[in-house]
């Protein structure tokens, strides 16, 4: 007689059942008992098994979204290219007309029986305007973001980082009229002081008269690009990773120390995307350049006495004058301005985009 096979207690009842042998001949499949109805899964499956997976559908919810968020971005890429198209066509017969090289070219008199303009000058005073905004706004703003996101109490920096965003949604036309009528006064003191004492450095030299200059419009533009680098910033420093902070901290690091270490390395990308965002909306400003500068066409370095001009504010001050060739070459100056923008909010995307934390974090 063979050897009986091993018995175990039957789990609930005390009954005894029949375990699987191992001892069996090589090449025999040992038999398994079979499982108790109540381990069956529904889709009757054995001990262990499961289920077959519920087949997708063939247009649920997700794919709605995805086609929607799909079509939402290929429209704004087609919005895009429509304007550069658009630009293109209506530029071309104003520079075909043009007796001047449009890229050199200081003055600007479209409207002549003979064309004559160029963008040298207004691409000039765009880009140091602009310039000369962020480097005053990017340090206060910097400040500001770092206070409000590791110096203040919690409540009091949500209530403060509320306030300054509140700053983005005043129309420019407001910050216009009061840096020409409040805010040029002390500017132009101070402007005469500066020509005063400092008037051997080329940027403050000239015999006046100081007050619409490209200081004024820059320090109104540097007043509105402000909220734009701070509230990103603050977001940026408020995802730096816990852990890093904590490190920092624990390794004998004073406050700033620890910002100077963890926080600033970590959210550098997003530093440099936000001021690259704020040069994108300085560049574009039309309605308070307008009301700030002396409207002249010349390249020139000095920032105190009146004069300067931007593209986008030549357009609003001569587009309602302007004959067909006028209003073309408007259209090619904003064509200018078009890829000058185009360029930095690409090269801004491609910044944030560099890091993958930082997106995720972002997201």
């Amino acid at each position: 007689m063979g050897e009986t096979p091993p018995r175990s207690a039957d789990a609930g009842t005390g009954r005894t059942r029949v375990t699987p042998s191992h001892d069996g001949p090589a090449g025999a499949s040992a038999r398994v008992a079979e499982a108790p109805v109540s381990t069956r899964t529904p889709g009757g499956a054995g001990l262990g098994g499961g289920g077959a997976l519920p087949r997708a559908r063939a247009f649920g919810a997700e794919r709605a979204f995805h086609g929607l968020t799909l079509a939402a971005g290929t429209a704004v890429l087609v919005i895009i290219a429509a304007i550069a198209v658009f630009l293109i066509a209506k530029a071309v017969p104003a520079l075909r007309a043009n007796t001047v090289n449009f890229w050199t070219f200081e003055g600007w008199f479209p409207n002549d029986p003979e064309p004559k303009f160029g963008i040298g000058a207004l691409a000039f005073g765009t880009v140091l305007s602009s310039v000369i905004a962020l480097l005053l706004a990017v340090p206060v703003a910097l400040g500001i973001a770092l206070y409000l996101s590791h110096y203040a109490p919690r409540r009091l920096g949500t209530a403060l980082g509320f306030l300054i965003d509140l700053l983005a949604a005043v129309p420019s036309v407001v910050f216009g009229l009061w840096g020409r009528d409040y805010f040029s006064g002390p500017v132009a003191d101070f402007s005469a002081w500066l020509n005063t004492y400092f008037r051997w450095i080329p940027i403050f030299g000239g015999d006046g008269p100081f007050g619409a200059s490209v200081l004024l419009g820059s320090l109104v533009l540097a007043i509105m690009v402000l909220p734009i680098i701070t509230s990103l910033s603050r977001e940026v420093f408020l995802q730096t990773p816990t852990a890093n902070e904590e490190a920092a901290l624990a390794l004998g690091a004073t406050r700033w120390e620890m910002l100077r270490t963890a926080v600033l390395p970590y959210g550098r990308p997003g530093i440099i995307a936000a001021v690259m965002l704020g040069l994108g909306r300085a560049l574009g400003e039309t309605i308070a350049l307008a009301l700030t500068l002396g409207i002249t066409f010349n390249i020139s370095f000095n920032l105190i006495e009146n004069g300067g001009n931007t593209i986008a504010a030549n357009i609003a001050n001569a587009f309602g004058e302007a004959n067909d060739t006028g209003r073309g070459a408007l259209i090619a100056s904003g064509l200018v301005l078009f890829t000058i923008t185009l360029i930095v909010n690409i090269t801004a995307r491609a910044i944030i985009y560099r890091r993958r934390e930082f997106t995720e974090s972002a997201a």
